[in-house]
C-alpha cells in the first residue's frame, strides 16, 4: 500500500478584506516574530549536546517545521486570493459575504450564518465557507425562497428568512 494520496480539491480563491488582512498579519507574525524565537530556542537546545535524546531539540525542530509549512502555504495562497470589496448590486440575493438567517423547515430551528472564503471559516462565529454544501445551495436565493441542501447529516430543507451585508 502506498502513501500517495490524490490532491485535495481546490478551494475557491475569494476572501473578505478583513480575512485577507488577518492572513497577511498571520504570515508576518510567523515570519518576523514566532520563527526567530523558535530558531533561537532550537539553537540553544542543539548546543546542549546529544540531539537524539534532547526533548527540547526534537520539539523545537517539529515546531519549526509546522511554522515553515504554514508560512509556505500562506506565501502561495495570499497572492492567489481575490478580495471581494463591497456588497453586490442586488442586496436582496444571497452572495459571498452575506449574513443569512435560515429556518430549517424540518426542525423549525433558526440558523444564522455568514458566507465567507474557505480560508476564514469559523464555526464559533457562524462563518461558513462558500464551498460548503449549505452555502452553495443558498447562493442566489432571496427572502422566502426555499431550498434543499445535502448536508453530512442528510438532506435538509431551508427557507431564507433574512439577507444582509456589512
Amino acid at each position: 500500500m502506498s502513501r500517495w494520496r490524490p490532491p485535495a480539491p481546490g478551494s475557491t480563491a475569494i476572501i473578505t478584506r478583513d480575512g485577507f488582512e488577518r492572513l497577511k498579519a498571520e504570515l508576518d507574525h510567523l515570519w518576523h516574530v514566532l520563527r526567530p524565537e523558535v530558531v533561537k530556542a532550537l539553537a540553544a537546545a542543539a548546543a546542549e549536546g546529544d540531539r537524539s535524546e534532547n526533548a527540547e531539540y526534537i520539539y523545537r525542530k517539529k515546531q519549526l517545521g509546522e511554522i515553515d509549512r504554514r508560512a509556505r502555504y500562506l506565501s502561495k495562497r495570499i497572492p492567489a486570493l481575490k478580495v471581494a470589496e463591497g456588497p453586490p448590486g442586488d442586496r436582496g440575493l444571497v452572495f459571498f459575504g452575506a449574513r443569512i438567517e435560515l429556518e430549517n423547515t424540518d426542525t423549525g430551528e433558526t440558523l444564522h450564518y455568514r458566507i465567507v472564503g474557505p480560508d476564514e471559516t469559523d464555526a464559533r462565529q457562524g462563518w461558513i465557507s462558500i464551498d460548503s454544501p449549505l452555502a452553495r445551495a443558498a447562493l442566489k436565493k432571496r427572502v422566502d425562497d426555499e431550498f434543499t441542501a445535502e448536508l453530512p447529516s442528510g438532506r435538509a430543507r431551508f427557507v431564507v428568512v433574512g439577507v444582509g451585508y456589512g
